[in-house]
């Protein structure tokens, strides 16, 4: 799609849109929160293209000439990524999504303007793209929080079986095996008759993240509520962007002692020390695809403050030597290394001895811009869905990163804090 028509609109709320079109097909909402990280949101539906299936071995290229085009979609699954190091294991989801959307509107949270865009072959195909998104404008429903949709959230496995795997990876750090290794527990369920998951989307809307999406593609959908960025990438200045998040608390409703709490995340050796292992990871997948000298760690152990976490941040940048793009950034540091640990390839191995496939969670999620800038988030704080006849079924994880000094039951109570915002969105509780 070669042509591009756009039109300014007045200002309306994404998620009031979203809201309008999520009954047609391959609907997709990128709510981000308005904040410095999350300036812009997208919402869209009724793609031209859909691939839904496994990672092609010539690369990421089954929507023809480059699948990384202007209003292109997609999602890696984790699995897709670990599978060099774990092998064959069973496929719980597709390894690869990827949509495009010829209309889509593109809401601009700091001047509070909308842009309709139209793409298309030629002017008149895109002229037709625009005059959609109009419609959709037209159609946008204020939303109204539904009740809780889930008849159901249960642990796949226990408490006891949780501490044990972390104990068992201590064991394998201090025997020298790896230095790091995130594990996760995962919890399932289903939604009551005449729900969806858009509901949740919607319950989560007063918790807004800078990457927060809703995104379905048949009897598949997701939603996120992830404030971690995984990659972006300006092919303009050829900047490279990422920001691991490791070391989390919980927050408090006292003022004081949520105070308290943040800074103690931000003293604590043991979640600097967590948090930079992931930092050099990163620059080490960086440095991959980067000119030499290029990568740089610029800001280091920052403190983000979320709705029910404190996070510990940090900043990691490089210029993308010439020729490489998004598709290349991408296969050189996927799957995230602060959901997988360090070394990469054995806390992979020593996460598939622990856990079930993982499917989207810790996967990504990447969107591509009409100037060519891509956007890719870490999809943690997500719950993927699956439609059959008898409903929505839904899969929700949460991880900690284990390291030397790990106690198992304070890494089983941080999980139980990042599951927080989903398990209320679903069951109300």
């Amino acid at each position: 799609m070669s042509v591009i028509e756009t039109r300014e609109r007045p200002w309306r709320d994404p998620l009031a849109v979203a809201n309008g079109l999520r009954h047609l097909d391959g609907p997709l909402a990128l709510l981000s929160d308005g904040g410095a990280l999350g300036r812009w949101s997208f919402v869209a539906a009724e793609p031209d293209h859909v691939y839904v299936g496994a990672l092609p071995a010539g690369g990421l290229g089954p929507l023809g000439a480059s699948p990384f085009e202007a209003g292109v979609v997609g999602l890696i699954a984790y699995d897709a990524g670990a599978r060099a190091a774990t092998g064959p294991r069973p496929e719980v989801w597709p390894d690869l999504m990827l949509a495009r959307y010829p209309a889509m509107l593109a809401f601009d949270h700091r001047d509070r303007s909308v842009s309709a865009i139209g793409r298309g072959d030629d002017p008149v195909s895109a002229l037709a793209a625009v005059e959609r998104t109009e419609t959709w404008l037209a159609a946008a429903r204020d939303p109204v929080q539904p009740a809780a949709p889930a008849m159901s959230f249960e642990a796949e496995a226990s408490p006891d079986a949780y501490t044990s795997a972390v104990a068992d990876v201590v064991e394998r750090i201090a025997a020298g095996e790896l230095f790091q290794a995130n594990i996760a527990r995962a919890w399932s369920g289903s939604l009551a008759p005449g729900t969806d998951p858009f509901d949740v989307i919607l319950r989560l809307s007063g918790r807004a993240a800078a990457y927060g999406a809703f995104w379905r593609l048949g009897d598949l959908a997701i939603v996120s509520n992830t404030p971690e960025l995984f990659l972006t990438f300006d092919p303009g200045t050829r900047r490279i962007e990422t920001r691991p998040i490791k070391g989390t608390r919980p927050r408090d409703p006292d003022p004081a002692r949520d105070a308290a709490l943040a800074a103690e995340l931000q003293a604590s050796a043991k979640d600097r020390a967590e948090n930079l292992m992931i930092v050099d990871l990163m620059r080490n997948d960086l440095a991959r695809v980067a000119e030499p000298g290029s990568v740089a760690a610029n800001r280091l152990f920052e403190i983000e403050s979320h709705p029910t976490v404190h996070h510990l941040v940090s900043t990691v940048s490089a210029r993308a030597r010439d020729g490489a793009g998004p598709a290349d950034l991408l296969a050189a540091t996927f799957p995230p290394g602060s959901i997988t640990g360090a070394p990469k390839h054995q806390a992979m191995k020593v996460i598939a001895g622990h856990e079930p496939p993982r499917g989207p969670w810790c996967g990504s999620l990447f969107h591509l811009q009409d100037d060519g800038r891509m956007t890719a988030s870490v999809l943690i704080r997500t719950a993927s869905f699956r439609r059959s006849p008898d409903g929505w079924r839904f899969r929700a994880l949460a991880g900690a990163g284990i390291v030397a000094d790990s106690e198992p039951e304070a890494e089983l109570a941080e999980t139980d804090a990042k599951i927080r915002a989903l398990r209320e969105a679903l069951t109300g509780f």
